[in-house]
C-alpha cells in the first residue's frame, strides 16, 4: 500500500470508497455463496469495517456495538450472495450502487432486511424504470413483500395492459394462489377467456406437480378453489373453445358442464354461476392536447365534474384522471342518474399517478370495484373529489367523441367545480374505460 494514499484523496466518501472490499483496516469478515458456474457452489469472502457498516445501518451497530456484539472476525451469511451483498457494502461505502436485473431483487432484499432505506428506494426506481410483462409478477411479489404500494399498482397496470404476456410467461406458473385469484377477478384484462383459463389451468398443473398430487380435474380443482373457478368467464368463450380447452381439462362438475352446454344452445332455463361481462375494455379520449401547470395556476385539490350521454348501453369500468410525476391522490369518485341525482357506482381510494403509456401525461386510473351499467340516450353525471399536488390537464376538449362504437357527447355540469381550469373543454377526466 502506498505511504500517504490518504493526501490524494479529496473527501472523506472517496477514501472512504477506496478502503471498499479492501483488506486495508479491515476488521471483519463475511463468507457467502458463491456460484462461478451453475454446477459449482462455493463460498467467496468480502472485507469490510464495522465502524463504516455500523453508520450506516441500524442493523449493522446492532450486530457490532449492541448489547449482544458478534465477537468473530468471521461472519456467514447463507441467505445471500456475493455479487448482492458486495453491491449493499458498494453504497454503504461510497453511496453507489451497480443495479442489474440479475442483482437488484436480492439487493433490495438486503436493503430492507439491514434497514438502508435510500437504499431500496434505488431499487424501486430502477424496477419501476425496468418493468415488463416479463417480469411483472417477480416485482409484484417484491413490492407487496416490502408495501411498496406505488411499484404494486404499476406492475397491476402492465398485468392488466399485457395480460397475456404476463400469464404466458414462466413467472405466472410460480406465483402464489392469491395472485392466480386477484388475477382472474380483474373486470380489466386484455386477454381472451380461453387464454386465461390455459394459464390458470396451467398453473395448477404445476402445482400439483409441487405438491406431490396426481394431475387430475380433482387435483386441479382443490388447488384452484371455488374462488378461482366461479371468476372464471366461461361464457365468453366460443362452443369450440370450451369443447377443446376447458371440457378437457376436466375442472368442471358434470352439471357444470351441462348448464354450460345448455347455455351455448340457448336452452338455459337458469342463470349460470359464471360472469359474462367482456374484460377486454375500451377507452373514449376526451383531450386531444395537454398541459403541465407552471407555477401555482393549477391545484388538485377539490370537486371536478362533467355530464355525458352515450347513444347505445355500455358497462362504466372507470375513469382516468389527471396527475403529477409519481403524485399522490386521494380519490372519491362517482357516477350518478342526472336526473334523479341518484348514485350508481362510487369508489375511494389512494392512487400514485404514472407515465400515460400512449401519451406525455401523468395519471391514473379509478376503477369501479364493479362494472357500472349505463343506458344508451340517457345523461349521467361524473364527480370526483381530489385531494392531491398539482396535476396536469387536457385542453381542446370534443364535445362529442366516437370510441369503440359508442358516442359520448359531453355537456356543463352544474355541480360545482373547484377549479377555474375544469370545464367540458378542459381540465380532468382524460378518459372513459369501458366495455
Amino acid at each position: 500500500m502506498e505511504v500517504g494514499w490518504q493526501t490524494k484523496l479529496q473527501g472523506l466518501v472517496e477514501r472512504t470508497a477506496f478502503i471498499f472490499n479492501n483488506e486495508l483496516l479491515s476488521d471483519v469478515k463475511f463468507v457467502v455463496p458463491f456460484s462461478p458456474s451453475e454446477i459449482e457452489l462455493r463460498t467467496k469472502v468480502i472485507p469490510a469495517h464495522k465502524f463504516v457498516l455500523a453508520v450506516s445501518s441500524p442493523v449493522f451497530f446492532a450486530m457490532f456495538y449492541g448489547q449482544m456484539a458478534e465477537t468473530k472476525d468471521s461472519i456467514e451469511l447463507p441467505d445471500c450472495d456475493y455479487e448482492s451483498l458486495l453491491e449493499l457494502f458498494r453504497f454503504l461505502y461510497s453511496d453507489k450502487v451497480n443495479l442489474r436485473e440479475r442483482n437488484v431483487m436480492q439487493v433490495l432484499y438486503l436493503a430492507n432486511k439491514y434497514m438502508v432505506p435510500s437504499l431500496a428506494e434505488k431499487c424501486s426506481e430502477y424496477l419501476r424504470d425496468n418493468l415488463t410483462a416479463s417480469n411483472a409478477f417477480s416485482i409484484l411479489t417484491l413490492a407487496h413483500k416490502f408495501e411498496d404500494k406505488n411499484l404494486e399498482y404499476r406492475c397491476w397496470k402492465v398485468i392488466e395492459k399485457q395480460t397475456e404476456k404476463t400469464v404466458r410467461g414462466d413467472e405466472f406458473v410460480t406465483v402464489d394462489r392469491s395472485v392466480v385469484e386477484s388475477v382472474v377477478k380483474k373486470e380489466v384484462l386484455n386477454v381472451t377467456e380461453v387464454e386465461l383459463f390455459k394459464a390458470v389451468d396451467h398453473w395448477a398443473t404445476k402445482e400439483c406437480e409441487r405438491q406431490g398430487l396426481t394431475v387430475n380435474g380433482e387435483s386441479k380443482r382443490r388447488i384452484l378453489g371455488e374462488e378461482i373457478i366461479r371468476a372464471i368467464r366461461f361464457p365468453l368463450m366460443s362452443l369450440k373453445e370450451f369443447e377443446s380447452v376447458a371440457l378437457d381439462s376436466n375442472i368442471l362438475t358434470i352439471d357444470e358442464v351441462r348448464d354450460i352446454m345448455n347455455h351455448f344452445k340457448g336452452a338455459l332455463k337458469l342463470p349460470l354461476p359464471f360472469m359474462d361481462s367482456a374484460r377486454i375494455h375500451f377507452r373514449c379520449n376526451r383531450f386531444p392536447k395537454f398541459n403541465v401547470p407552471a407555477g401555482s395556476g393549477w391545484y388538485h385539490s377539490g370537486a371536478y365534474s362533467v355530464n355525458f350521454t352515450i347513444n347505445k348501453p355500455l358497462k362504466l369500468l372507470g375513469v382516468e384522471q389527471f396527475g403529477s410525476e409519481d403524485g399522490e391522490y386521494t380519490v372519491s369518485t362517482e357516477v350518478k342518474d342526472t336526473a334523479h341525482n341518484s348514485c350508481l357506482g362510487k369508489v375511494s381510494g389512494t392512487y400514485t399517478s404514472v407515465k400515460d403509456d400512449t401519451d406525455i401525461y401523468f395519471g391514473f386510473d379509478v376503477m369501479f370495484n364493479r362494472p357500472v351499467c349505463l343506458e344508451g340516450n340517457k345523461q349521467y353525471t361524473l364527480v370526483s373529489v381530489v385531494k392531491g399536488p398539482v396535476s396536469w390537464y387536457g385542453e381542446e376538449g370534443q364535445l362529442s367523441v366516437e370510441s369503440g362504437g359508442v358516442q359520448f357527447t359531453f355537456s356543463k355540469c352544474t355541480f360545482k367545480n373547484d377549479n377555474g381550469h375544469s370545464s367540458v373543454t378542459s381540465g380532468q377526466f382524460p378518459a372513459f374505460i369501458y366495455s
